[in-house]
């Protein structure tokens, strides 16, 4: 892989202050962080050159209502070049968690050679990026989704930036990003009660049931459960699902008013994520705790 050309800092990507912020509230953490820390200060370092797409109200809002994200029928046109930059950051953050480097080396290969593209780090159903990655270069299910993740944020947060302004509550009711297509990564209740959730893979956010699952959608209030870590992290908490075992954790904004971003607080709240899987919950998008297994 070569490295690209890449612009002056842009500030929606900054999330440094966030980040150092989480880092004073959790400090036990911050050595066990350092590679996230490492990513988000790359990210800040340097602007995507995309195009944000150009679709107006009407044609987001006629996407929606077949149940469509908008990556479905209009996804980026990202060139090798244009992704390469941000690709170097992923290899280098799984290098940097122990991620096998005969894997990435393999990896490396098969970009260089036009056997892995762009459209490859896309969300599939229920993930993100090809399950194929992982079967031909031997990379973990949770490395190829972390990949594709710290990949094309800075990319997709560009590329979708106009559009957000189209999404009204309740024109988008499925689990999935109405953007991209990717399964949720965090989950807040608002000022209000309701539930928005957040998508790590292109910063977009969008309103839903506080009463069905994400994942898999049950409404079955017998399958829907929440753990606790105990006082201290009052307002977090793992929303779990009985019926498709998966989870995200949910931070309530009423309680926590100092929270960060969704990406910051789900980063920074491994603990979580190990308490989640000794239930036998599993998530999408990757953690390094996964990783560490």
């Amino acid at each position: 892989m070569s490295v690209g050309a890449v612009r002056p800092p842009h500030p929606q990507m900054d999330l440094r202050e966030e980040w150092n912020d989480l880092l004073h509230r959790r400090a036990a953490l911050r050595s066990s962080l350092s590679a996230y820390g490492e990513v988000i200060t790359r990210w800040a370092e340097a602007t995507p050159d995309v195009a944000p797409l150009a679709l107006d109200a009407a044609s987001c809002k006629a996407t929606w209502e077949r149940q469509r994200p908008l990556i479905a029928d209009a996804a980026p046109a990202l060139t090798v070049d244009d992704v390469e930059p941000w690709l170097e950051i992923g290899v280098d953050f799984l290098a940097t968690v122990g991620e096998s480097p005969e894997a990435l080396q393999k990896f490396a290969e098969r970009w260089d050679e036009g056997r892995i593209a762009p459209s490859d780090l896309y969300p599939r159903k229920g993930r993100i990026g090809a399950e194929s990655i992982a079967d031909d270069v031997g990379l973990r299910s949770a490395a190829v989704e972390l990949l594709a993740l710290v990949t094309l944020r800075p990319l997709l947060d560009a590329y979708f930036a106009a559009a957000r302004a189209h999404l009204t509550d309740g024109s988008w009711t499925l689990g999935i990003c109405p953007y991209c297509g990717a399964p949720p990564g965090f989950s807040d209740i608002v000022e209000d009660g309701g539930r928005r959730l957040s998508c790590h893979l292109c910063a977009g956010t969008w309103r839903s049931s506080r009463m069905r699952c994400p994942f898999c959608g049950t409404e079955e209030s017998r399958d829907l459960v929440r753990l606790e870590l105990g006082e201290r992290e009052a307002g977090y908490f793992v929303a779990g699902c009985r019926a498709c075992s998966a989870y995200i954790k949910e931070l309530d904004r009423r309680m926590r008013w100092n929270g960060g971003p969704a990406l910051i607080e789900d980063w920074g709240s491994p603990h979580f994520d190990v308490a989640a899987q000794r239930e036998r919950f599993w998530r999408p998008g990757g953690s390094l705790v996964q990783l560490a297994r």
